[in-house]
């Protein structure tokens, strides 16, 4: 890309937010892969892609905590690309996005964000308000040059869906192989998503000047529930 983009991941660590990492630094982004241990796993991170000669770093941050969030801040300087992957789904204001005419925010939302599942309500609760405030923030920001975008996987082939297999097959004595081929029937794509289809989706829209794009990831393809107002400030 002509202009290196500063990229902010949260939940950096691994599994989607390190693959989303891995894809944004690839393109030319120097990316922050944030999370609330910059020990093992974000250094590892971070070394892979130093290894691959592209430009990342650690960063402390902890999206519960607007102190944390501020000293953040103070490290990055202006962030272009925001990607909310950690699982609460809260991160850094986008008011400085809004002061310079410029900022790509990407929300790791979920299917359940489109529909209920048993058993998960308040995860499903908290997608289902990700997803209404972005809808409604794209919609007030489409003069500002700021746009806001959400990724809506199903089942993903990350240590999340791998804590889930591993409970089951405890709970319940049947094979490990048996249960992941379950969760990947309940994608529509009949496959489980891969954190690189999420990077991919991810770059591919923070790249764009699209915004309050809903896109469904269901499994080696992609379906767009919601193509969004038009984005009618864009910088030169």
């Amino acid at each position: 890309m002509a202009d290196r983009r500063v990229a902010l991941v949260t939940g950096g660590g691994g599994g989607i937010g390190a693959a989303i990492s891995r894809a944004l630094a690839a393109a030319g982004a120097f990316v922050f892969v944030a999370g609330r241990d910059t020990g093992r796993l974000l250094e590892t991170v971070v070394e892979a892609l130093a290894e691959e000669g592209h430009a990342a770093s650690t960063l402390e941050l902890d999206v519960t905590d607007p102190e944390s969030i501020a000293r953040a801040l103070g490290t990055t300087g202006p962030v272009d690309w925001l990607v909310n992957n950690a699982g609460i789904a809260e991160s850094a204001s986008i008011a400085a996005m809004i002061e310079r005419g410029y900022g790509r925010v990407i929300q790791i939302a979920s299917s359940a964000a489109l529909g209920g599942y048993t058993y998960v309500s308040a995860y499903t609760a908290s997608k289902h308000a990700l997803l209404g405030y972005t809808r409604c923030a794209a919609l007030e920001l489409t003069r500002s040059g700021v746009a806001l975008n959400v990724l809506c996987p199903h089942y993903v082939d990350s240590p999340m869906t791998d804590a889930s297999v591993a409970n089951i097959v405890r709970r319940t004595g049947r094979e490990e192989t048996d249960v992941r081929a379950f969760f990947a029937s309940q994608n529509p794509g009949g496959i489980l998503v891969t954190p690189e289809e999420i990077g991919a989706a991810t770059l591919d829209l923070l790249s764009g000047d699209r915004t309050g794009v809903v896109l469904e990831l269901i499994g080696g393809s992609a379906r767009t529930v919601d193509e969004g107002p038009v984005l009618r400030s864009t910088p030169s």
